[in-house]
């Protein structure tokens, strides 16, 4: 399991993925999550995938291979991130077709998510959640947001707080207590977290982080969200029935 969120804001892409993999308690290890296609000052288009390991590094290395080759359409030369978002998913379709009768064989699932967003020179940028079947959906500016692999712990703060004109410094102190959030209530998901903000037009990832459980800021943020949440809880009055 892991945990990916991607923020589509007024300002650009906040987008982070955790990088712990396991097959078991014994078995953790740390693979990247984040997988980043740039044309600089042409287009970025970034991937986050959660699920089996297996079939979302089948699907990258199709993709990295197919603009190698450059042959037929690749990420590289489609036209609009709608493009690039049925390019991805008819990838997980063949892999689909590969490997998932073998996978059921062996009792197990094909599973796989995938979020992709970015910009192509001549359109905004875009935010879309790639299922395991090959469809997908676009964000919008009333959700802003996808998630993908252990959601559920992380998803109230970003309700709260995520809107599509929230600055774009504000939503990376909510996506960190966000994960934060996760890790402390879920063994799977784990540090380094892979950050990456994209500024709209820009046509460069230039501002990534790893960030580490050690990391100041981040131990910054952590400490001060989980202080300021016992000081809210001890202030809030007590409930006036069945009181002696």
């Amino acid at each position: 399991m892991t945990y990916c969120v991607a923020l589509l804001l007024d300002e650009g892409l906040v987008l982070a993925s955790d990088t712990r993999t396991n097959a078991g308690v014994d078995q953790v290890a740390i693979f990247p999550k984040m997988n980043i296609f740039e044309d600089r000052g042409e287009r970025v288009i970034t991937i986050l995938t959660a699920g089996n390991l297996a079939i979302s590094q089948a699907v990258v290395n199709s993709l990295r291979e197919a603009i190698v080759k450059d042959e037929g359409v690749h990420l590289s030369n489609v036209t609009t991130m709608f493009e690039a978002a049925k390019l991805v998913g008819d990838e997980l379709r063949k892999v689909f077709e590969r490997d998932a009768e073998h996978l059921k064989n062996h009792s197990t699932d094909f599973n796989a998510s995938i979020l992709l967003s970015g910009q192509i020179k001549g359109e905004k940028p875009r935010l879309f959640n790639v299922y395991a079947a090959g469809n997908f959906i676009e964000t919008c500016r009333e959700t802003p947001y996808f998630q993908i692999g252990e959601t559920k712990y992380g998803k109230p703060i970003i309700d709260r707080v995520v809107k599509y004109n929230t600055d774009m410094m504000d939503a990376v102190k909510c996506i960190l207590i966000s994960f934060d959030s996760t890790i402390r209530s879920n063994i799977s998901v784990a540090a380094p977290i892979d950050l990456l903000l994209y500024r709209t037009d820009t046509f460069h990832a230039d501002c990534q982080q790893r960030i580490t459980e050690s990391d100041p800021y981040y131990a910054t943020v952590r400490n001060g969200w989980s202080e300021g949440l016992k000081k809210v809880f001890s202030a809030l009055p007590n409930p006036d029935w069945c009181q002696n």
